[in-house]
């Protein structure tokens, strides 16, 4: 049961004269439109509003009111989930035991979104209309993330925390204005990237800036009571160069959209008269032009969050500034990833520490089969989903394999070990594109279909490289228990919004 995109979509009808002029469907004018005025506010904050000027309540303030507006503004009375989540879970916080109290915070945001999901499912089925449900996951991983870590801060000793976890330790539980400040900023509201609350307070008091001071150019100033002066380093230069990549793949998104619809893969002519290799070519092209949306979206968040000073991570060995602490994504590095790991470890980043933190450290077995099950709750229902995580999983440990049995091969010589780099990067792409094309799809039998045109060649595969390989060519050594923790920082390959 699919109901009009106007009976659904709640957003403000103002910029319904934008929408007939550029085409462009209204939810995604309202989106273009909010995070172009979030970027405008954003020097706001790091210039009028700076921490070293403006009281931390007045930061808080500042970005909570600006993220109600944007997220009225973008899904009218469907915001109020904005709020309803997220307060069942801080009243769970501040009631409940805190050995329990992290559990029971991850279990009710997952039945709240799940709720939502469902609903989506129900009356808006197969839509690709930006609504609640995107913000809400971003709100999902921040309420969840605080709660695991004011667990440990408030029931762990130190010497049972991992490095990750001491990171991102909370030891007292926030107010109200921190809480929902925390939840609700403008700067990440619509698309994340998702912030952990340690670093957000450390950007809200300006404590990142003083704890990553280069050497080189902090000095004391006689005549200001010997206090050392920071020179704080510009973002702008960023910002212009992640708008610019922003706009450059939204063009490109919609230039090519139209020659590589994903939805061509049900039709009886790809089904019947494309050969293997032209489906494969065709699913790794498709799924390609499809993830340029999801690139346009994080860079330009990437990009407000930069311009109010969110999102500096320190200096680099050459003394510049870095500007990734909470960015979403690496292109080059997913696309010309050597390996599957090397490529999810650069798409939707945040997410990949989400789940690191809340799952993969704190289960002692079926680490990477969690990882994945979680990560598909979290993105909904939709059987397509479901089909490219299940195969995640198993490629994930297929590809622990193959490098175990065969990579000590080719590491002893360069060229053989570039060759082997450019068979992997190649090998990636392609498992990549058979893998996410579901996700994309979102349908179950159209996918299985297509599975079964291509006689699910790679599932094979990966069996056998599980199964088979090992017997063959038996690994030169087992796997170092530091092999082992790299190799599952899978988000689950793709992220919020569908």
């Amino acid at each position: 049961m699919a109901a009009a995109f106007d009976e659904y979509y709640e957003g403000s009808r103002i910029f319904t004269w934008v929408s007939d002029l550029s085409g462009l469907p209204l939810d995604q004018v309202n989106f273009v439109i909010s995070q172009v005025l979030a970027l405008a506010c954003a020097p706001v904050f790091r210039n009028t509003l700076h921490p070293s000027t403006t009281s931390p309540a007045t930061r808080h303030a500042f970005g909570l009111v600006l993220g109600l507006a944007f997220g009225y503004f973008c899904f009218g009375m469907q915001a109020v989930h904005l709020g309803g989540l997220p307060a069942l879970c801080y009243v769970v916080m501040r009631t409940q035991d805190p050995h329990i109290m992290q559990r029971m915070v991850l279990a009710v945001a997952l039945v709240y979104l799940s709720c939502i999901h469902l609903h989506r499912q129900m009356y808006n089925y197969g839509s690709y209309t930006l609504d609640i449900t995107g913000p809400l996951m971003v709100i999902t991983q921040k309420v969840t993330s605080l709660a695991f870590s004011l667990h440990d801060g408030l029931t762990r000793r130190e010497d049972e925390l991992t490095s990750s976890q001491k990171y991102h330790i909370v030891r007292k539980m926030p107010s109200a204005l921190e809480f929902f400040s925390y939840m609700f900023h403008f700067q990440a509201l619509m698309c994340g990237p998702v912030l952990f609350y340690r670093d957000y307070v450390d950007f809200i008091h300006g404590h990142r800036l003083l704890k990553n001071a280069p050497p080189s150019s902090g000095h004391v100033d006689n005549n200001s009571n010997s206090r050392k002066v920071i020179l704080e380093p510009s973002p702008y230069l960023v910002v212009f160069k992640k708008v610019v990549c922003s706009i450059l793949c939204a063009v490109l998104f919609l230039s090519l959209i139209p020659s590589f619809p994903i939805q061509r893969v049900k039709e009886p002519e790809f089904l019947e008269e494309f050969s293997l290799p032209s489906k494969m070519m065709y699913l790794v092209v498709a799924t390609t032009v499809g993830r340029f949306k999801y690139y346009h979206a994080w860079l330009l968040a990437d990009a407000i969050c930069n311009a109010s000073g969110l999102g500096f991570n320190g200096y680099d060995a050459k003394g510049r500034a870095r500007w990734d602490l909470i960015s979403n994504v690496d292109i080059l590095r997913f696309e010309f990833g050597l390996s599957l790991r090397d490529s999810i470890e650069q798409w939707n980043k945040g997410t990949t520490r989400w789940l690191r933190m809340v799952v993969y450290e704190r289960t002692p077995h079926f680490q990477t089969v969690l990882t994945y099950a979680l990560s598909a709750l979290w993105h909904g229902f939709y059987p397509g989903y479901y089909l490219t995580f299940m195969s995640g999983a198993l490629f994930t440990f297929a590809s622990r394999s193959v490098r175990r049995s065969i990579r000590h091969y080719f590491v002893h010589s360069g060229p053989l070990k570039a060759m082997y780099d450019i068979v992997t990067m190649i090998t990636t792409r392609i498992v990549m594109g058979y893998i996410t094309f579901s996700f994309l799809l979102l349908e179950f039998w159209p996918s299985i279909q297509v599975y079964l045109q291509l006689y699910m060649f790679l599932h094979v595969l990966g069996v056998l490289a599980l199964l088979v390989l090992p017997v063959l060519l038996p690994p030169a050594r087992p796997a170092s228990q530091a092999e082992k923790s790299s190799a599952v920082s899978s988000n689950g390959v793709v992220s919020a919004q569908h």
